[in-house]
């Protein structure tokens, strides 16, 4: 028995009124690495992917198309991507990718991967930050974007940020929010996620967002949600959103990530934490949580950090210990 087959997991006691079974949605390599100053090495990346989806998560978003001026951190994205099109096969085109343009797009074309994501913002601010754009003119940039991706098969997740909270402009509208998603939607992505950039929300102004899209005609089948947990409400936002009926969450292993153009933005949601509070209750994921855990473990030792995951720093005494002590408890 190794140390991470002996990682224990919570008493199950399901909850009434939640889902029997939640998606999570990695975002770790892409999202999480992206605000790293120090460029992570290729193989690392790869490895990083690799050693996610063996670990059961069902989706993994491996990188983003975007212009290495912005993020230099992920400047090799088609390189990683032929990398891990050599260890995985086929099944590296299904793994998503941001795209932030035509030009984005173009690269993810020519790779032939299946599905890409859209990142827009719910406010102005943010727009001529991230996107080099106004609120507006995002709808016009991605409406291309998200055409030429329908017409070739892709399918199209769409982003939007600051849906809780602008570290500029302050405290967003419901209705703002809803009516950049809607229009989103309405451009064809399949899914929304709806991004607690820099990680404000409480569990009432949750379920007040998901209440809105739905007054305004977007089911919970069409939501997901991703959390940042600079206040650690992070896991609150989630069982409000369960309570809701949303059954996708966005993740992050070892609670990696931020956003280099919203400093206030701090670490998201740790993968490991949502599958220990997801074991709890008794509700069905498909993940692994010690071989995460011992993942979220190996990618802190390669940034030369330990990981702000709670679930990581209390499994980590089981991670290390050696299997004869694991076996006995000693």
């Amino acid at each position: 028995m190794s140390g991470a087959d002996a990682v224990g997991l919570p008493m199950r006691v399901p909850a009434a009124g939640l889902p029997e079974a939640v998606t999570i949605y990695e975002v770790g390599p892409r999202d999480g690495l992206q605000n790293e100053k120090a460029v992570v090495p290729l193989a690392v990346k790869a490895e990083f992917v690799t050693r996610l989806l063996d670990a059961g998560l069902p989706i993994v978003e491996a990188t983003s198309f975007v212009h290495p001026r912005w993020v230099p951190q992920l400047a090799d994205a088609a390189e990683l991507m032929t990398e891990l099109g050599d260890r995985l096969g086929d099944r590296a085109r299904d793994l998503p990718v941001l795209v932030p343009n035509d030009r984005g797009l173009d690269r993810a074309l020519a790779l032939g991967q299946r599905h890409v994501a859209v990142f827009g913002s719910a406010t102005e601010t943010f727009a001529q930050r991230n996107l080099n754009c106004g609120y507006e003119e995002q709808f016009a940039m991605f409406a291309p974007v998200v055409e030429r991706s329908l017409a070739a098969g892709i399918d199209v997740r769409a982003y939007v940020s600051m849906c809780f909270g602008d570290p500029w402009e302050g405290p967003v509208a419901l209705e703002r929010v809803v009516a950049a998603g809607v229009r989103l939607l309405g451009l064809g992505a399949s899914q929304l996620s709806l991004g607690d950039t820099i990680g404000v929300a409480t569990a009432g102004h949750v379920t007040a967002l998901i209440e809105a899209f739905g007054a305004a005609g977007v089911g919970v089948d069409r939501l997901a949600l991703h959390f940042h947990d600079t206040y650690g409400q992070a896991l609150a936002n989630v069982q409000a959103g369960l309570r809701a009926g949303v059954t996708t969450f966005d993740a992050s292993a070892g609670g990696l990530g931020g956003c280099p153009y919203a400093r206030s933005a701090t670490g998201n949601l740790a993968t490991e934490d949502l599958v220990w509070m997801l074991e709890g209750l008794g509700i069905a994921h498909g993940v692994d949580l010690a071989a995460v855990a011992a993942t979220s473990a190996w990618m802190a030792g390669h940034l030369g950090r330990p990981s702000p995951s709670a679930a990581a720093r209390a499994l980590a005494p089981a991670l290390d210990r050696p299997a004869d002590q694991a076996e006995s408890g000693g």
